[in-house]
Parts: C-alpha cells; structure tokens; sequence
C-alpha cells in the first residue's frame, strides 16, 4: 500500500472499491482491525473473508486519484467524514445490519447525534399531504426533535422546509456524492438544511442519482431516526420500503390516515392495518417517547377548518362536495345537484380564493 496514505484515506479508498458493499466491508473489518490492514491483506487472505475475484482485485489497484479529490473536499469548513469506527458514528445507526462504512456530511455533524424523527411519503402528494409534511416537521423540530428525511421533491421537502420554518434542524440523507443536489431545484433548500442540520450520503463524491442508490439511502434515513412518520403514500412507493426497514431496525412507524378514496392515502392506510400507529397530532408521535417531555396545543395540526362564512348557499354546496381526498367535476355535479357550468366556475373561484387546490387530471381537493 503507498506509505503516503494515512487511515483516512484508507477508509476513503476502501469506500470507493467497486464491487464492495457495506456487507462486504463489515465482514472485512470483523477479520482486519482497519482499513490499512485490508489493503495489506494477501489475494488469499482476502479469500478467506469471503471475498471474490473481482472484489480482490479491486482492493489491488485503490482509486488514490479520486481519493485525493475526497481530501480536497474536506478542506472546506462545513465538509466532514465519519467512518464506523469513530466515536462520534451515529450509534443507532450502527446498529442496523448494514450501517455504512464512510459518511460524507457537509453541515453541522453533531446533529446527527441528537433526536431524530424520520418523514416521508410521495413525491407528488395532495396540497393537504404537503401542508400536513410542513406542520409535522415544523411541530416537532419547534420541540426539539430532529427532523430527518431524503430531500426529495414533495413530502420529503415539505418536511424539510416545515422544520427550517421554526428555525428547527434536520437532516438530509442523500442518494448522490454531496458534490451535487438532486433533485436539482433543491440546492437552494440543501444549504438552508446544512445551516443549521447536516446533509448526509454514504455515497463518494461524483455518484449520480441511480435508481439503485435510494433503497440503500432509505435504510440510513430510517437507522438514524426513532421513528418513521409516513404522511402520504402509494401502495407502491419507496415510502412504504423506508417502514418497512424501520421495523427491520426495531424502529417506530407512524401513518397519517387519509381517504379511502386517495391512491395517496392506500400506502398509509395499509401501514396502520398492519400495526402502525395512526397519527393525527404531533402528540400522537411524542407519546411513543416518554423520555422526550412535550407540551403541546390541544387542537390538532389536521384540524382546521374551512371557513364559509362569506360564501353563499351554492358555493357552500360546492364546498362540502370536494373532499380531501382528489375530487373530478363530474363528482361535485352529481353530489351537488348543480350544473357543470356553474360548477366550474365556482370551483375557480374557490381555487382562487385558496379553498380548493387543481391536482392532476382536472380533480380538485379542500386545502386549509
């Protein structure tokens, strides 16, 4: 092994070894008392751990170049690396079966050692799920706890931007090297997150956004937190995959109910007949942590009403005929007995005056 490369380094470039995954590394390092020793290590001792040809021989020829690229990385002040065996690793997240090796982190790192709650859910959700992501995150990070999520678009963002709204933390577990943002209409909202939280990746710098890079993004956005809160999900959605790693780890899930009638709501609704806790308040969640004291108003954070006071009969009639959940114009008619022209145009006005949002194929839903 070069003499010039110190431990660091060695962690860096074991990190970067194609063909090695968390697993593999584990198994490494049960048999090696670091890094330095693995690239040391002879083709056939190497085989004894378990590892195979290609995995041999990537740990042959190490990517120093690349790892000096790492190096130069963390000359700026708000970069920082965390390998497994620092004191400061997360220690919930050692504990899942495969925690990662190197964490790249550019914020503030000792956040990820606080209390964290985990939220997540679609990317493209309802108003109502968006607005309710936002009054969770700024709830719970307003009381201290961390708000944890994997800075995609939609409830991810939500939940990110509710906690920077009370001047809260939270963390952004990413499925890229921290040299670029994705999705990229979020870079300004990634730095407003490492102001006061860290963004976090177990991916080396230069690593696009593969499909394959957000399972394993998931399972360190659930091994850092309590708890998993899921505010709005599809029966297939990468959310219900981050519940289901919770409970692998041991953790808490939490579900927002929603309408039988929302694809978007199916997700959690599932989540809640298979053991999760339905969630209406912030409280709800807090009650699963005794050991973390709260108080909090009485009235929920999904429970305010639509005011219609200055709204004649019709629009009223209108009104109560949208649901929560996405609602066509063919239902309103045929539950308000109007016509399809004064509907309409009563649901613009409605929406214009914020009642009502547009979702995807002419439907419409109650917002706040």
């Amino acid at each position: 092994m070069n003499e010039t490369a110190d431990l660091l380094s060695a962690w860096l470039a074991l990190n970067r070894a194609p063909h090695l995954g968390p697993i593999s590394i584990q198994r490494l390092l049960e048999h090696y008392a670091s890094p330095l020793e693995i690239f040391d290590a002879s083709a056939s001792d190497l085989a004894v751990c378990g590892l195979n040809s290609r995995q041999i021989e990537s740990l042959s020829a190490p990517d120093w170049a690349s790892v000096e690229t790492d190096l130069r990385w963390l000359e700026q002040d708000q970069a920082h690396v965390c390998v497994l065996s620092d004191a400061a690793y997360p220690p919930l997240l050692r504990q899942i079966p495969d925690p990662p090796p190197v964490l790249y982190l550019f914020g503030h790192p000792e956040v990820m050692g606080f209390q964290q709650l985990a939220m997540v859910g679609s990317r493209t959700p309802t108003p109502m799920g968006r607005e309710t992501a936002h009054e969770f995150g700024a709830h719970l990070a307003a009381l201290g706890l961390v708000v944890t999520s994997g800075l995609a678009q939609g409830i991810d963002a939500a939940a990110h931007r509710g906690a920077i709204s009370v001047g809260g933390m939270s963390i952004a577990v990413t499925g890229t090297g921290l040299d670029r943002v994705y999705p990229a209409q979020h870079h300004d909202l990634a730095h407003e997150i490492a102001e006061t939280g860290v963004l976090v990746s177990e991916f080396p710098l230069g690593s696009p956004p593969r499909p394959g890079n957000f399972p394993r993004r998931n399972r360190i956005i659930s091994g850092l937190s309590r708890g998993v809160l899921v505010v709005e999900a599809a029966l297939r959605s990468g959310s219900l995959v981050t519940a289901r790693l919770a409970l692998e780890q041991g953790r808490e899930v939490f579900a927002v109910p929603g309408s039988i009638h929302n694809s978007l709501a199916k997700g959690c609704n599932a989540l809640i007949r298979q053991g999760a806790k339905l969630v209406e308040t912030a409280q709800d969640v807090l009650e699963e942590f005794p050991d973390f004291v709260a108080e909090l108003p009485s009235e929920s954070s999904g429970q305010v009403a639509v005011s219609d006071f200055e709204l004649d009969e019709d629009y009223r009639k209108v009104l109560k005929n949208v649901g929560y959940e996405p609602t066509s114009v063919d239902k309103v008619v045929e539950r308000s007995g109007l016509t399809v022209d004064a509907v309409c145009s009563m649901l613009l006005v409605l929406e214009l005056q914020g009642y009502i949002a547009t979702m995807s194929g002419g439907r419409y839903c109650l917002t706040r």
